[in-house]
């Protein structure tokens, strides 16, 4: 397959580096054009290696920390995903092209149907979009195999913890500027829940995602 020079640079000299080496998240990017998800004004910038601003004050992340959240964790084609912040949409497209069925949840509708049409326009047909605010947890009543938070936290919801599968895997930034880091839960067989700090980054913080103190009462 052929891809534009400035999609393989940042594949090349941005994500690879950055330690993003599944071979599956590698294929997605180079699928999956990431300038169908940016603002127009912001087309030319859409391979750089910055946030790009979205509206309502939100932000796409950077192309490497995107890859490498996915990369952490891990979907597989059977996986049903839960995403926490819709966004651009392009994180929402990835997944799906990885996963079996993902719901995305975002507390502003016209991030939705922003993202909405964009992946009729990509023909991916496996999401389901909601709107609501996931800063405390979604879908009680589900339980998901891979979910992940687009958001920083100041602590691990456990509410998400909760809503894991056995075998389960669940993605969040944990932490207050300047320092955050990534971890990834899984829910053991046997039900017990295994923690792994994967990387430090520092992203913008969750919606309404509670305080320390607040987790404190």
């Amino acid at each position: 397959m052929n891809i534009d020079p400035a999609r393989f640079n940042m594949i090349e000299q941005q994500i690879r580096p950055w330690g993003v080496l599944n071979p599956k998240v590698i294929d997605g990017l180079r699928e999956l054009d990431r300038q169908h998800f940016v603002p127009l004004q912001y087309k030319t910038m859409a391979y750089a290696d910055i946030e790009v601003p979205l509206e309502q004050g939100q932000c796409m992340l950077r192309p490497k920390i995107e890859a490498r959240l996915i990369q952490a964790l891990l979907p597989t084609h059977h996986d049903d995903i839960l995403e926490i912040g819709t966004g651009s949409g392009f994180m929402t497209a990835l997944l799906a092209t990885l996963g079996n069925q993902v719901t995305s949840v975002d507390i502003f509708p016209h991030f939705l149907a922003q993202t909405e049409a964009k992946l009729q326009s990509q023909g991916i047909g496996n999401v389901t979009l909601e709107e609501g605010d996931g800063a405390l947890g979604w879908g009680q009543t589900k339980k998901w195999d891979a979910i992940l938070l687009t958001a920083s936290t100041p602590r691990i919801p456990a509410a998400y913890e909760a809503l894991l599968k056995p075998g389960g895997r669940f993605v969040v930034v944990v932490g207050d500027l300047p320092s955050m880091e990534v971890i990834v839960i899984t829910r053991l067989k046997n039900g017990a829940l295994q923690r792994q700090s994967l990387f430090d980054t520092c992203i913008a913080p969750l919606i309404n995602a509670q305080t320390k103190s607040e987790f404190q009462l």
